[in-house]
């Protein structure tokens, strides 16, 4: 199984047009001889057409040098592919394919939707280091839907860089076009075989209020971030997993902030989305551990760690992440969590509808979520120091709900700033340097907990815990530290969400 980015461009061709020489131009030196070849390729899609609605295409090649399946997705302004040899004894696509595009088809089946049949005739453009800059391919090209039975055929010309680079591109694309060539209309050979049948992309219609169209477009961006970080967090991505989560985060608190002027059980909703959420942060909190604790251990003196202390540490993680990216995998392969991205669609769906929705109701909204926040802090404030009743959260406990009450409003900020404009923008920096210092604590008790627990097991073993309880002590101070600059982030916040609200 290979992946790469691929960097190409198509053009359209006129009667009579000649390839160019391309020496001398974007550092060719030299165009190999033609390479004949004769493709041909089966495309796969849902009946629905999800894969090319997001396009995604799915083919299986024989011909050419690159044989086998092939799954190209939008990266940027360009596109990835993902290449897995073929079984012939299975025509149907192989699950390293599949895994990557379960969040676009929703568990309906794959079938062949074209044919496409492909003469072409390829040169190699090489520097005077003999490097492979691209390779520049002569395509004739017949097509049949297998929907409509529709066949077409036509001429065109591609050019895929391979060690170039942007540069020697954009000046084979200039000599190109003067030589008659023309950007392709089609965005590919697939569109071209379905014709009518190719469905358009799926933008988000915003319509309604300013407020209506800020609510639809922050749902509909969060559930992109969704779809788009999938693939790569079933390949244990470490940072697809953060944005994945992130953005069920945002989900949430979308729910909760604004629910009011949302329609659907969002309840249920809601409850869907923090189970994802749960699968997700198991497996974002074991990878953040591992660098916390690497960290700890990495700044004690060598004499002063004594017994297997990373050996515990690395073991014990390794276990708890395995176990939580098994579960993880298994939330997103389940029909579970396609209902939810349905739901989610349809969510977004209804919320783009139009309909009038004041600017200054949904700041309203952003503001009480807000000030919910600023009251458990202020409720943290006042319990630090004194004792709780049984049953009563602590200190630490408040200061925790406080920092999910500010992310939450944090969300809210954000969502807002297409209405407030710049100074919703300032508050979400604000209140994210809040958080952030009040995540330091809690992270510092978390790991604390963490090492007290390992210490336990340690001494259980025969082992010496006197460097649990060493980096218990600096992750303690650390906790405290991070406490300090707390009154100077709540001052700018509070002047950020006066400037904004008043």
């Amino acid at each position: 199984m290979a992946g790469k980015l691929e960097v190409e461009r198509k053009y359209e061709l006129p009667d009579g047009f000649t390839l160019p020489d391309l020496r001398g131009i974007g550092g060719v030196a030299t165009v190999g001889e033609p390479d004949d070849q004769r493709l041909d390729a089966v495309y796969y899609d849902t009946d629905a057409l999800h894969l090319a609605r997001g396009r995604v295409t799915l083919r299986r090649r024989s011909g050419g040098h690159d044989a086998g399946w092939h799954l190209k997705r939008p990266s940027g302004g360009e596109r990835s592919e993902l290449q897995v040899p073929a079984n012939n004894r299975h025509r149907t696509p192989p699950r390293a394919v599949t895994d990557q595009i379960r969040a676009l088809a929703r568990g309906e089946a794959l079938t062949p939707v074209a044919r496409i049949r492909t003469h072409r005739v390829e040169r190699e453009l090489k520097a005077a280091d003999g490097r492979t800059l691209a390779l520049v391919a002569d395509d004739r090209v017949t097509t049949e839907s297998l929907r409509s039975g529709r066949a077409r055929e036509w001429h065109e010309l591609e050019i895929e860089l391979v060690d170039g680079g942007g540069a020697a591109l954009a000046r084979l694309d200039a000599a190109l076009r003067r030589a008659g060539a023309r950007p392709a209309k089609s965005p590919s050979k697939l569109a071209q075989a379905l014709g009518k049948e190719y469905p358009p992309p799926a933008p988000l219609r915003l319509r309604g209020s300013k407020a209506r169209k800020a609510l639809a477009a922050y749902l509909a961006a969060q559930r992109d971030a969704l779809i788009e970080h999938d693939p790569q967090v079933r390949e244990g991505d470490v940072e697809a997993v953060h944005k994945m989560r992130v953005a069920t985060r945002r989900l949430r608190s979308t729910l909760r902030s604004f629910a009011p002027v949302l329609s659907g059980d969002l309840d249920a909703l809601h409850d869907e989305i923090k189970w994802v959420t749960g699968l997700l942060g198991e497996v974002r909190d074991c990878d953040v551990m591992g660098e916390r604790l690497a960290g700890l251990v990495a700044g004690v003196p060598a004499e002063l760690v004594l017994g297997p202390v990373s050996a515990r540490i690395t073991s014990l993680l390794a276990a708890r992440s395995a176990k939580a990216r098994e579960a993880l995998t298994a939330g997103l392969d389940s029909p579970r969590y396609t209902t939810l991205l349905n739901d989610i669609d349809a969510l977004v769906t209804r919320t783009a509808e139009p309909d009038r929705i004041p600017s200054r109701r949904i700041l309203r909204r952003a503001r009480k979520a807000l000030d919910r926040a600023d009251g458990r802090l202020a409720a943290a404030e006042r319990a630090d120091g004194r004792r709780t009743r049984p049953g009563m959260p602590t200190p630490d406990e408040r200061l925790h709900e406080a920092r999910k009450a500010y992310k939450r409003a944090r969300y809210a900020a954000e969502l807002v700033a297409p209405v407030a404009g710049k100074r919703a923008t300032k508050l979400a920096d604000r209140l994210t340097d809040l958080q952030d210092v009040l995540g330091a604590h809690q992270d510092a008790l978390v790991t604390g907990d963490l090492l007290r627990q390992y210490a336990i097991g340690a001494h259980g073993a025969g082992e010496n815990g006197f460097t649990y309880g060493l980096l218990h002590a600096r992750t303690d101070e650390h906790g405290r530290q991070a406490l300090l600059a707390l009154g100077e982030t709540k001052g700018k916040a509070r002047k950020a969400k006066k400037a904004l609200f008043g």
